[in-house]
Formats: structure tokens, C-alpha cells, sequence
């Protein structure tokens, strides 16, 4: 696992809905990716986070907003999967906790995570192919 490199990819959001306003460019979210970042340093993985305004996500739900965070592992395979394939259903509705789960899972467990052209019922239709 030493040396695996990890992107957290950020895509343009169309807030249709106000209530799953979640603000990935503020402060507090810079600290909880700063923290995460040196969390996995100590197992040897580069977290690196990028920013992708050339795909605009429409966020009508909370489903959505998972979809507008992407996660790539080059190491295990893995170009570009949203939040929601990787962890399934959240648990609190809550981005910064459901990320970390996904980071988690992919760094550590990523045989756990279904392949993209797998068939099973998901909450969204992102077309990332879950």
C-alpha cells in the first residue's frame, strides 16, 4: 500500500435545491481534507484533492450531492467512482463523514467495493454505471 495515490475529485454543482448545500471550498472543509490527508499519510497514501466545473451535477438530493464527489485510486483500478458506489446508503446524511467512509474503504478495503458494471439498485442514476 506504500506509495498509493488517492484523488478526491469536486464537480461543478447546480443547486437546485438549497437543502443539500454542503460548502466544499470553505475553511472547515479545507481542515477536515487537511486532517484527512495526514490521517492516511501514516499508511504511505497521497491524498490529493481536484476540482472538475467541466461536469456539472444537478443537486436535487442528497444522492446527488454523493455523486458530485468522485474518488480515484489508480492503484486499485478505480478512474473515477462516486461517493454513493462506493459506500451505498449514508448513514447520517452527512458529505464530510460519508467521504471519509469512501476514502477509508478504497485505501483499505477496496476488494469491498463492487466493480463499476456491477448490477445493484443504488439510490441515484449518475450513470457512473453502479
Amino acid at each position: 500500500m506504500a506509495g498509493k495515490k488517492m484523488v478526491v475529485t469536486i464537480y461543478g454543482q447546480n443547486h437546485v435545491r438549497s437543502d443539500w448545500r454542503v460548502d466544499l471550498t470553505g475553511s472547515v472543509f479545507q481542515l477536515f481534507f487537511t486532517e484527512l490527508s495526514h490521517d492516511l499519510a501514516r499508511y504511505g497514501i497521497e491524498l490529493s484533492r481536484a476540482d472538475n466545473d467541466a461536469v456539472t451535477i444537478d443537486i436535487n438530493s442528497y444522492a446527488d450531492l454523493l455523486n458530485a464527489v468522485r474518488i480515484s485510486s489508480p492503484a486499485d483500478g478505480f478512474t473515477s467512482l462516486c461517493v454513493g458506489h462506493i459506500i451505498g446508503k449514508s448513514q447520517n446524511l452527512d458529505l464530510m463523514e460519508d467521504i471519509k467512509r469512501a476514502l477509508d474503504r478504497v485505501a483499505f478495503a477496496p476488494e469491498t467495493i463492487p466493480p463499476e458494471d456491477h448490477n445493484r439498485q443504488v439510490c441515484h442514476n449518475c450513470g457512473c454505471g453502479c
